[in-house]
């Protein structure tokens, strides 16, 4: 008999053909060697992809794990996992043949990260968004070939992607390399950048005039897949019914204490109480700045309180948001754990658009009032996302250090838990208006939970869905939309709010089997120290190796 493979040498393999496939997420964890590549989906590729993915998952069940030690028991079952996972999206929900926004988001990713992080000089990212450039239109002829009877929606979400990746192509990526001083290679780039967008316009004009006017498919995923995806991808095995009720009780306990004091605070009404706090916000264009002053601010507190230890690292600026990815209002772009060179990290927030009108600017800023910024500020840089990979960078596990493998509920859920947690560390002295936007931020994440569920395992529509953030999470008329058209690509993000209270759970456990009083300081850092799992992964490697498959509760 052959000895088994060992569990380190697989993940190896694995993560190799991982980076080759997914040369964006190769770029995204610090790993450069696929730079000048764009993710192939011709059909051919995706059968070929498909088929080492079985392969994969049966050297894996070669490998016997229950004698393992604990740390590779528990990353045998986080690998198995993303193999079923990734084998389930491309043969079950196959968003591949659904949705033409996964390949502009994929395009518009793979070159930003290229303009956007600085892990290489100017000249040497111009080459590969060169090279990118000329692989756009083996994507779009792929997009052609494999798109069937889409959903209308996701044709309207890739109409605005794909026009998003154009004008990035067409305006940002020509000043991201303005200062590259060789003038053949800034000809061909204007060139290639001239074929992508004649060959994205062409699509898109398909797109427009034929595709979308006979597009009658159903976003919907169905209760079986829906379930299915949240057990691969997030380790939540928990029935939608479950998920509802635990959702729907917290939801109305927020909306209760959001209630309460936004009411005192003028006696009166709380909903007009909160309309009035929201008036408080940047000027149009004035965005950009009052976020840099809060980082500032946020960066001191954390420095001199005991939340969570803060690694040495590049700075993070602060910017507008690129055009290709405005449907998002806010992100961070940090470069990958894996990164050798420091690099800055971006944090991008949207400021208005100044085609809007102006009630149109007025509704986006009062969404963007200053103590929803506040939090946004914590969730996306400190000591949110940005403080979160800067522990990554030290995890000695490929597992648990890749962001190949991180689940969502663990990467958002950290960052949603943290814009509570820094209130109750005191951050803002007690200022009832961050209380306020903190509740009312919870009550969005909320409204996801129970809209992405009942969206794909009930038969809401769209029109439901935006009155549901209106209504029950008070948000104003255009981003209610936005927040539940984002629900039928994105199903599963109800992640934000499970996993704060999968973290929650967990930092309870932890201090019930610590005994006595153990710092808040301790937690976290116990918890960074791990990198980046599933909880019910995080609770074995956490609580002396006792298991849990209820992580939510």
């Amino acid at each position: 008999m052959h000895a088994a493979e060992p569990l380190p040498h697989f993940v190896d393999d694995y993560l190799a053909y991982l980076y080759e496939v997914h040369p964006t997420g190769a770029t995204m964890d610090g790993v450069h060697i696929h730079d000048d590549l764009v993710e192939d989906y011709r059909r051919t590729a995706i059968d070929t992809h498909i088929s080492a993915l079985a392969g994969f998952a049966r050297r894996l069940d070669g490998i016997p794990h229950a004698n393992l030690p604990l740390r590779e028991q528990v990353e045998h079952q986080i690998v198995a996992a993303n193999i079923r996972a990734r084998q389930f999206d491309l043969e079950a929900t196959r968003s591949w043949e659904r949705n033409p926004h996964v390949y502009a988001d994929t395009l518009a990713s793979s070159l930003a990260a290229q303009a956007i992080f600085t892990h290489a000089p100017e000249t040497e990212r111009a080459r590969r968004v060169l090279s990118k450039l000329r692989q756009v239109p083996r994507l779009v002829q792929a997009a052609r070939d494999n798109l069937k009877d889409p959903p209308a929606i996701f044709v309207k979400v890739g109409i605005d992607t794909w026009r998003g990746a154009m004008s990035f192509i067409d305006t940002d990526l020509p000043r991201a390399f303005s200062n590259v001083d060789d003038m053949h290679l800034l000809g061909d780039l204007a060139d290639a950048c001239t074929e992508a967008v004649q060959t994205i316009g062409a699509y898109v004009g398909d797109l427009e005039t034929d595709i979308r006017p006979r597009a009658k498919g159903s976003f919907r995923l169905g209760r079986d897949k829906f379930e299915q995806k949240l057990r691969l991808e997030e380790g939540i095995t928990l029935p939608v019914d479950r998920l509802l009720a635990i959702a729907a009780r917290e939801l109305a306990a927020t909306q209760a204490e959001f209630r309460q004091l936004a009411g005192g605070r003028n006696g009166g009404d709380p909903i007009e109480a909160w309309r009035k706090a929201k008036q408080q916000h940047p000027a149009p264009g004035a965005l950009i700045s009052a976020a840099r002053e809060q980082l500032d601010e946020l960066h001191t507190f954390l420095s001199r309180n005991p939340v969570v230890g803060i690694p040495d690292g590049a700075g993070v600026a602060v910017a507008p948001t690129p055009e290709f990815f405005r449907w998002s209002s806010a992100s961070m772009w940090t470069p990958g754990p894996y990164e050798s060179k420091p690099s800055r990290a971006m944090y991008y927030l949207t400021d208005v658009d100044q085609k809007w009108d102006a009630e149109r600017k007025l509704e986006h800023l009062r969404d963007f009032n200053t103590p929803t910024l506040w939090t946004i500020s914590i969730h996306e840089v400190y000591p949110g996302h940005f403080l979160h990979y800067q522990h990554l960078r030290k995890v000695d596990s490929k597992v648990r250090r890749s962001t190949m493998f991180a689940p969502a509920s663990y990467m958002e859920g950290w960052a949603h838990y943290c814009e509570q947690m820094m209130l109750e560390a005191g951050f803002g002295k007690g200022d009832q208006s961050l209380k306020l936007a903190q509740l009312a931020e919870s009550l969005v994440r909320l409204a996801r939970f129970i809209v992405g569920i009942r969206l794909h395992t009930e038969d809401w529509s769209v029109e439901q869905g935006v009155r549901f953030f209106r209504d029950e999470a008070f948000l104003e008329e255009a981003n209610a939309r936005r927040e539940a058209e984002r629900g039928t690509f994105d199903p599963t993000y109800l992640v934000y709010s499970a996993g704060k209270l999968m973290l929650l759970k967990l930092r309870r456990d932890w201090y019930e089997q610590q005994g006595g009083k153990p710092s808040l300081r301790a937690f976290h850092d116990a918890l960074l120290a791990q990198g980046s799992a599933p909880f019910w992964a995080l609770r074995r490697l956490m609580l002396d190796g006792s298991s849990s498959d209820v992580v939510l509760e």
